[in-house]
């Protein structure tokens, strides 16, 4: 993530209104990225901590030029759209959020000013319940006549997704409300996942090979996000009520009076709650809950204020995406010191090499840690972070454990910096790294163990070779009882057919189905096979690109070999094809200079026919097999569809002119692509002459 250096940390006083301007606008394009992943993707890149950093930074730049904020102003946004795949709800009531509070001076700031805009003398009673601030999805129960009629998330505030059919499946979130009720209520809360519940969740995923959840609240989040209510039954999902939205009852007077309504319903509401008289009473209640968080079964972030009558809330109102009447304390992350015994690099199931580092185990925030992420190579040397160091550990959002410092003062002498390997640890294949990107990844992806089975499960999908009957569970059972190692393994499957038959749930049909479905996949389109073998970036539009322009996998694979070299003609033809461009051509050569990646190319030549390509137009035409180039404004017909139509033609379209293009249509305003044409004596063609050419006129 990008940050300004100069300004980050200045006074927003002391800058300049363009100075300002940029650094609001950069910052509310951070949050909103960082929103999106945290509110629709439950997949949050950084820690609360820095979260909150962003945006009391743009908070405080805000207050000071309130005229320059952006369009997409964080201050009257709350969360995210809603994701795609669930029907929408309008929120009758707005879910707003809350704003953050970080020490005790700004509790005591929060009082004071309640107290100034109510205009209460000093000696005014100022009481406020204070609950626990669970970390989890927020929602809103809707009951009409007493009966769940829909469940909604927060969203954006005024929008959110239906859940309706998850939430039915929260065991502690009534269907049917207590009598007396109203006609018409909507239960605020949040859902969530109890400690215990969440370590069982992520041994099962563990022991299934999926991925683990990072924290119970982004659990709870996938859980209740499933398009499948029976995934969302199968989780321990739990519900706490905290507030209303819409209400046709009889008013309340106060936020206890809620609280205590509510639990008749039905409700479980968030405890230890207290009622406090004072601010002093706040602050005593945040510490004593602090130093017991971790003897409560759920993960607590913070603590809530509410002040407990509804009338003075009512006066106070909302400021932007907060009411004033309302504030979260936040707990800060935990830190502790321990050695770190060693680096590791660990490959992920993308090839992606990351650093770990081995710790001398220590417990932060209650919980035992062992191991913490290192991120990548430029946050390594950032810090300077060495084995042998004495480190301080943070776990960012109280749950993923991070190096944050390394104390130089203890470090040994003989230590020495950590060098990033250029090999991958799993296989020996190259790592390489792209331009401008902190990963470094494996370029073995199809001999790779950490890569193997999802490699095996791209080759055999449907837009690659698409065999049915070879899912992704049938291959991880193939894989760990190495049937299966290669992508030509799957076409010697005959050869293990008794073996197969005799597993659990496969019977001789079953087997002979199968083996007849990869026989039928034996003869293969080029453009399918250079898909299947999941070279980075190489995705079914690009594979469809390189197998127009080489034709052949003959010509592809020497072609790529020449290429190695970037100064050929080789790579200069590669990196000129339409919509490749340098980065795509590092990956797809890099593919070719492993050693592993050739030999099971070699492999699969033994067991498969790869067909040459075929372009789709009918029959053959004058520019079939061609190179042309477009440059200029052409009149008649956009580039875009020039170029697709000299593709349906059967030509390849290609972004620079070389001595192997055939052809070079002018458009108005033509440049340097003109001029080098004329110098290499390629045919120029205008407008009409390629429309003619095409067969449209």
């Amino acid at each position: 993530m990008s940050r300004k250096k100069t300004s980050a940390a200045a006074d927003p006083a002391g800058l300049t209104p363009i100075e300002a301007a940029a650094e609001m606008a950069h910052l509310a394009k951070q949050i909103a990225h960082h929103d999106r992943l945290y509110h629709q993707k439950d997949a949050p890149e950084i820690s609360d901590a820095a979260y909150d950093a962003l945006r009391n930074r743009y908070r405080a730049l805000h207050e000071q030029f309130p005229h320059l904020a952006p369009k997409d102003d964080p201050e009257k946004r709350v969360g995210a759209a809603p994701a795609a795949g669930f029907s929408k709800v309008a929120h009758a009531v707005p879910m707003l959020s809350l704003n953050n509070a970080f020490s005790d001076e700004d509790i005591e700031d929060f009082t004071a000013r309640i107290r100034r805009f109510l205009n209460l003398p000093d000696d005014e009673a100022l009481a406020f319940m204070a609950e626990p601030k669970i970390d989890g999805l927020s929602a809103s129960l809707r009951y009409e006549g007493g009966k769940l009629v829909q469940a909604a998330t927060r969203g954006d505030g005024t929008t959110g997704e239906n859940i309706t059919a998850n939430v039915r499946t929260i065991k502690n979130a009534p269907h049917t409300l207590h009598k007396p009720h109203p006609d018409v209520v909507e239960i605020r809360g949040e859902i969530f996942l109890n400690r215990d519940d969440f370590m069982k969740l992520n041994k099962a995923r563990e022991k299934e090979d999926e991925a683990l959840f990072a924290n119970p609240r982004n659990a709870a989040a996938g859980s209740v996000r499933q398009l499948d209510s029976s995934i969302s039954a199968s989780r321990p999902l739990r519900f706490f009520a905290y507030a209303l939205g819409e209400y046709s009852g009889k008013p309340f007077k106060t936020q206890e009076d809620i609280r205590a309504q509510v639990k008749h319903w039905g409700f479980t509401v968030n405890e230890p709650s207290r009622l406090c008289a004072t601010t002093k009473d706040l602050l005593g209640y945040y510490h004593e809950l602090e130093s017991k968080r971790h003897a409560l079964p759920f993960d607590i972030d913070g603590v809530v204020y509410k002040l407990n009558r509804l009338d003075w809330q009512e006066r106070l109102g909302f400021i932007s995406r907060a009411p004033r009447w309302a504030i979260a304390h936040k707990f800060a992350a935990e830190q502790a010191e321990t050695r770190l015994n060693k680096i590791i690099i660990q490959v992920g199931r993308t090839g992606a090499l990351t650093p770990v580092a081995e710790l001398e185990p220590v417990t932060v925030g209650g919980v035992v840690v062992s191991r913490a992420t290192l991120h990548n190579q430029d946050e390594i040397e950032r810090k300077d972070i060495r084995e042998g160091d004495i480190v301080r550990l943070q776990r960012a959002g109280d749950v993923i454990p991070q190096v944050i410092s390394v104390d130089l003062k203890q470090r040994p002498k003989n230590s020495k910096p950590f060098k990033f390997p250029t090999h991958c640890p799993e296989c020996g294949s190259i790592a390489v790294r792209e331009e401008g990107m902190a990963v470094w990844r494996c370029t073995g992806g199809l001999i790779c163990p950490a890569q193997a089975v999802e490699r095996l499960r791209h080759f055999t999908s449907r837009l690659a070779f698409n065999i049915e009957g070879l899912g992704d569970e049938r291959i991880m059972e193939l894989w760990k009882d190495k049937i299966i190692h290669s992508p030509a393994d799957i076409f010697r499957l005959h050869r293990h057919r008794k073996a197969l038959e005799e597993r659990e749930r496969l019977g001789e049909k079953s087997v002979t189905k199968l083996l007849d479905a990869i026989e039928a996949r034996r003869t293969i389109s080029l453009d399918r096979f250079i898909y299947a073998l999941g070279i980075r970036q190489v995705g079914e539009a690009t594979a469809k690109l390189l197998a127009r322009h080489y034709r052949t996998l003959a010509n592809w694979r020497q072609a790529m070999m020449a290429a190695r070299k970037e100064d050929s003609e080789a790579w200069h033809d590669l990196d000129n094809i339409e919509q490749v461009g340098p980065l795509l051509a590092r990956d797809i050569v890099a593919f070719f200079e492993e050693k592993h990646n050739r030999d099971v190319l070699d492999d699969l030549a033994k067991e498969l026919t790869v067909g040459d390509f075929e372009s789709r137009a009918t029959g053959s035409t004058q520019i079939s097999g061609k190179t042309i180039v477009f440059t200029g404004t052409l009149a008649k017909m956009g580039r875009s569809e020039a170029k697709a139509k000299a593709e349906s033609l059967g030509a390849n379209v290609s972004g620079s002119v070389s001595s192997k293009t055939d052809y070079v249509v002018v458009g108005e305003d033509a440049g340097s692509k003109a001029k080098k044409a004329k110098e290499l004596g390629v045919k120029i063609l205008n407008e009409d002459e390629w429309l003619k050419l095409a067969g449209d006129q």
